[in-house]
């Protein structure tokens, strides 16, 4: 082994080894995923209030007897669009220590097995690319199983909430 290919532990510098640490614990990947998942929330939370807003200033600038459902499906598509977004992120944030650890695995077994260098780094490349293609299929795949069921419940609840808001306007306007 060449000594000069990787600097001994003693020479880093001590941010470098706590980090690696830190790293190695799964504590730390469970604050991430939460760190990750409460930053897109509340980044994506001044969309979804907008969308919100929008929606409900569409339906009172219209008409009672105007359908709802257009307004309500735009509305319920973008919520779907945002939770759906937010579910890839957070499970890429759950993904990515598994893949590595695969990745790992898959190596190390094939070091094992007397594998030539050259023929281990092109096992290596394909390894990643299959490893990366499978995680992105089943990330698009949940998020849009989770999109498509945050757009279809706030469809109802948007629906059901203009509807409570009628019936409120209608038995208020007779008062006045």
């Amino acid at each position: 082994m060449d000594p000069s290919a990787e600097p001994p532990a003693a020479a880093w510098p001590p941010w470098t080894s706590l980090l690696l640490r830190a790293l190695s614990r799964r504590r730390t990947w469970v604050v991430l995923f939460l760190a990750v998942y409460a930053a897109l929330l509340s980044s994506s939370w001044s969309l979804l209030a907008s969308v919100r807003a929008w929606y409900y200033s569409s339906a009172s600038s219209t008409s009672s007897s105007a359908p709802a459902w257009p307004a309500a499906l735009y509305a319920s598509v973008m919520y779907g669009a945002v939770f759906g977004l937010l579910s890839m992120g957070a499970a890429l944030a759950v993904a990515a220590p598994a893949m590595l650890v695969t990745w790992t695995t898959v190596l190390v077994l094939l070091a094992f097995a007397g594998r030539p260098p050259r023929s281990l780094v092109a096992e290596g490349r394909r390894a990643t690319r299959d490893i990366a293609g499978l995680a992105l299929r089943v990330l698009l795949r949940e998020g849009n199983a989770v999109a498509a069921l945050c757009a279809a419940a706030s469809f109802v609840a948007l629906l059901l909430g203009r509807r409570d808001v009628e019936d409120e306007s209608a038995t208020t306007l007779p008062n006045q």
